[in-house]
């Protein structure tokens, strides 16, 4: 394995691994506060919420690379060798194609977002930096079927062995 496709690999665990842990610390904080020393504090489930949420879509290009998305193999599993390719290749392409959408309907939210001042409700952090992530995650998830898509069309990847590539 390339060792730029290493550190790819490694970057999207620790970004993802660490807004999810940050989320569930403080979901952890949240409820010692509140039923160990009666103090709740507002702020911490809405930064938790935000930060399960942008662990969780980050989460998704690394579904995609450990092959750990919803598949339906029955029929699958009875196609030829070329027929296969053929599916892989339809099912990789209308995945870029949805993620060109996805990344493109982000990035106007992000920007009405910009454009309206709006801010979260109990920290007051600008809510385009909330919505952020989902162009950003677009564009991981994005890449991951380009390299999918390369890796079938080179005849590299195996739909059931991701790490082929």
């Amino acid at each position: 394995m390339p060792r730029w496709r290493k550190a790819w690999d490694l970057f999207e665990d620790i970004t993802a691994g660490t807004f999810f842990s940050i989320g569930i610390a403080l979901i952890f904080y949240g409820v010692l506060m509140r039923y160990a020393f009666n103090e709740p504090k507002a702020w911490v489930e809405e930064i938790a919420n935000y930060t399960i949420v942008w662990g969780a879509l980050l989460g998704v290009p690394i579904a995609l690379r450990n092959n750990h998305h919803i598949q339906v193999d029955m029929l699958y599993e009875k196609f030829s060798k070329p027929m296969k390719k053929i599916t892989d290749i339809f099912a990789n392409a209308m995945g870029i194609v949805f993620c060109l959408f996805y990344t493109y309907y982000g990035c106007l939210l992000v920007a009405k977002r910009f454009g309206s001042g709006m801010v979260s409700m109990d920290v007051g952090i600008p809510m385009w930096i909330v919505y952020l992530i989902l162009p950003i995650s677009g564009f991981l998830f994005l890449l991951r079927f380009i390299d999918r898509l390369v890796g079938v069309l080179q005849g590299k990847e195996d739909k059931h062995d991701p790490h082929l590539v």
